[in-house]
């Protein structure tokens, strides 16, 4: 109860800007939860195993197993999969599958870089608002300038810059995490795509890398 005190009243000294920063954090917080499950049941170690058998199995030519292996529910790889034995491995189904894949494997990356970006533009609008509070009370009609409300001001001003610096990298380190799942996810795209292509099909060169 007296923590919740404190962030609260931390939130009231920092003035309005802190509120979306708030909303901000919690937003992150949510997401950061939704992509760690996300990926922790994609690279898994049974998924780990499941991805070996299946490009082994489409390297070797062995249908039978590859379709074996998809029987029981799996990630983002077993879909590739299944694309690739229904349609067949060729370039023009490979990155189609690939580019469709991208929107579950790339999912909230643009609103976290978005996060990571304006959070700290967001503490420096808190930290300007702060010091036209203070300089203000200086240019005002006021004989004698309280020393409290001037340190309100500063206090305001120092209090948004460490929040929007805080929010910001603790969605950096997620976000960064994130990127590097989503980058192994596509090379092993690219090793199920190349197995399948030398077992179940003609070899092209190709490639979905931008």
């Amino acid at each position: 109860m007296l923590e919740s005190w404190n962030i609260l009243s931390l939130i009231q000294r920092g003035g309005p800007v802190m509120w979306p920063l708030l909303g901000v954090s919690v937003t992150t917080v949510a997401l950061t939860f939704e992509r760690a499950w996300f990926w922790r049941g994609v690279h898994s170690r049974r998924e780990k195993a499941r991805v070996r058998q299946l490009i082994a199995a489409f390297r070797n030519g062995d249908r039978s197993k590859a379709e074996s292996l998809l029987k029981t529910p799996g990630s983002v790889y077993d879909q590739l999969a299944r694309r690739l034995l229904e349609e067949g491995p060729d370039d023009a189904t490979a990155i189609e599958a690939i580019e469709d894949l991208r929107t579950q494997t790339e999912r909230f990356s643009s609103i976290l870089s978005v996060i990571v970006t304006a959070t700290p533009m967001l503490g420096i609008l808190g930290t300007v608002s702060g010091i036209i509070q203070s300089f203000e009370l200086f240019g005002g009609q006021q004989a004698v300038v309280e020393a409290n409300d001037v340190s309100n001001g500063i206090g305001e001003a120092l209090i948004t810059t460490a929040g929007g610096l805080v929010v910001a990298l603790a969605t950096l380190f997620p976000y960064m995490i994130f990127r590097v799942q989503a980058d192994r996810a596509l090379g092993r795209f690219e090793a199920i795509v190349t197995a399948a292509k030398q077992g179940l099909g003609p070899t092209r060169n190709w490639s979905v890398r931008k």
